[in-house]
């Protein structure tokens, strides 16, 4: 019978194909690999792969095994989230996090999951969404908190919450109390998130009517030139105001009431649906706890 560290390998194999992939996925080296897929092939009398193709592929038997493979890994996984002892879920888990989150309960986050899981690290990662979604699906993070869902078969989702956007400026800046249209928004330079997010897109599309004058939208993928930026009113931020809220309660800034409506950052935790892999599960449930705690977060929609 197949140990579960063999079935693993070819899985891995498989799915990135190549040996040299499944060996770093692994902590492997590259003999390694090669020799247990050996073993395996030399037990069920058949071969499992195509070697000689880039990437590596399944043959018709492999295409096969792979179906059992990952059901029992599955399974195994399963046991695991059921039996195991809070103490036995150990190692590093390499999670991404788009850095709303950040400021506002990743800390809370990160203290639960020490009490749940004191012999788990965490190796965190801050970057925009769209990074977060191409190391995701290239299986080099286990988790993400970003701008989602991720919408590749091999991903799973689960919602987070939502965050407002807001115009934030400094109370100096000549602006009216009431409704601003956009026209006189148009007039002050903007900061906001990165080009590649979703937000700058919209907002972009937000001010692309040919009745306004053209805008100077700046982009940053780190939220303190865009605080800075609004406190030295050099710029009106268009970020959630859970980032800025103890600068609105010192009324350094405020927020600009427009007479449009922004959009809304929706976040989800998402991570590779891989066989035998549950603790990205779980610390994702943890994160949806301490989400719904967030009275600065409004919950997700689920569609």
């Amino acid at each position: 019978m197949a140990e579960f560290k063999t079935l693993e390998t070819f899985v891995w194999v498989v799915k990135l194909g190549s040996f040299h992939g499944a060996a770093a996925k692994l902590s492997a080296t590259q003999p390694a690999i090669s020799q247990r897929i050996a073993q395996l092939e030399a037990e069920f009398g058949v071969q499992l792969l195509k070697r000689e193709s880039r990437p590596v592929v399944a043959t018709k038997e492999g295409r096969d095994l792979l179906i059992h493979a990952e059901r029992l890994l599955r399974m195994r996984g399963e046991m695991e989230k059921a039996l195991a002892e809070r103490s036995a879920v150990r190692g590093v888990l390499r999670l991404g996090v788009s850095e709303t989150i950040v400021h506002t309960w990743l800390s809370r986050f990160i203290d639960q999951v020490a009490e749940m899981y004191p012999s788990l690290a965490l190796e965190i990662e801050v970057d925009i969404s769209a990074n977060l979604r191409e190391r995701l699906v290239a299986q080099e993070i286990d988790l993400a908190f970003l701008l989602g869902p991720v919408s590749t078969p091999s991903i799973r989702n689960q919602d987070l919450c939502r965050f407002p956007l807001a115009f934030i400026a400094s109370p100096a800046l000549s602006l009216p109390a009431g409704p601003v249209p956009l026209a006189a928004l148009a007039k002050h330079p903007l900061i906001t998130f990165s080009r590649r997010t979703r937000p700058y897109m919209e907002i972009s599309a937000l001010f692309a009517r040919p009745d306004l004058p053209p805008i100077r939208l700046h982009a940053t993928a780190s939220l303190a030139p865009a605080v800075r930026m609004a406190l030295d009113r050099r710029a009106i931020a268009i970020i959630p105001p859970a980032i800025v809220e103890r600068e609105i309660a010192e009324k350094k800034l405020r927020i600009i009431r427009s007479e449009n409506a922004l959009p809304e950052l929706s976040f989800t935790a998402s991570w590779p649906d891989n066989p035998g892999n549950s603790i990205a599960e779980r610390v994702a449930d943890i994160a949806v706890t301490c989400a719904k705690a967030e009275p600065r977060t409004r919950r997700a929609k689920r569609a």
